[in-house]
């Protein structure tokens, strides 16, 4: 049996409304609701049991130190030249990386394959598709969105069941700071 898991913080409630005061002005757009908003921090696909269980247990042992990270814009991921998905892009902060590298460590050591693409940390707030409507109105208004800071003092595996309505995310496990 295989699930679908993924590491990724979990923004508190006053960021998360505040992103979810963002989501507006683009029709079509398949917008995300307050359960699904998170950064992620490593996608692992769909992963067997024993292997999700071995990572589990090794990233217990990643030790970071607590760190802020705010929002500073949103901005769109595109594919083949058309608009995928709309996002409230992440400051970029050594720590936030150093945690994306080691958890892409302990997946590899793992046997998940190494991650390809490069890590662009943000929080999903819209998945588009053709029909979706233009985003100029939506990036005039919310292209230099500047929310938090927030204090990230834990992540967590999360599992992802595929519905028809959107995904639905289950936290497996949370991983709390621990001074290297």
């Amino acid at each position: 049996m295989s699930c679908r898991l993924f590491f990724a913080l979990r923004p508190p409630a006053p960021v998360r409304e505040s992103l979810l005061s963002l989501m507006e002005q683009v029709d079509g757009a398949r917008w995300q609701d307050d359960d699904q908003l998170h950064l992620t921090l490593r996608y692992l696909g769909e992963t067997d049991e024993r292997t999700a269980e071995d990572i589990a247990d090794a990233a217990r042992h990643i030790a970071f130190s607590p760190f802020d990270i705010s929002i500073e814009g949103c901005s769109y991921f595109e594919k083949k030249g058309v608009p995928r998905q709309l996002y409230a892009r992440a400051r970029p902060d050594d720590r936030l990386s150093a945690l994306h590298k080691s958890l892409d460590r302990i997946c590899v050591k793992c046997g998940v394959e190494p991650e390809r693409r490069k890590f662009v940390p943000h929080i999903t707030l819209a998945r588009l598709n053709q029909s979706s409507g233009p985003l100029g109105a939506f990036l005039t208004r919310h292209g230099a969105a500047n929310l938090g800071p927030w204090r990230v003092d834990d992540y967590i595996l999360y599992e992802s069941h595929l519905r028809e309505q959107g995904s639905l995310y289950e936290p497996l496990c949370t991983y709390s700071a621990r001074i290297k």
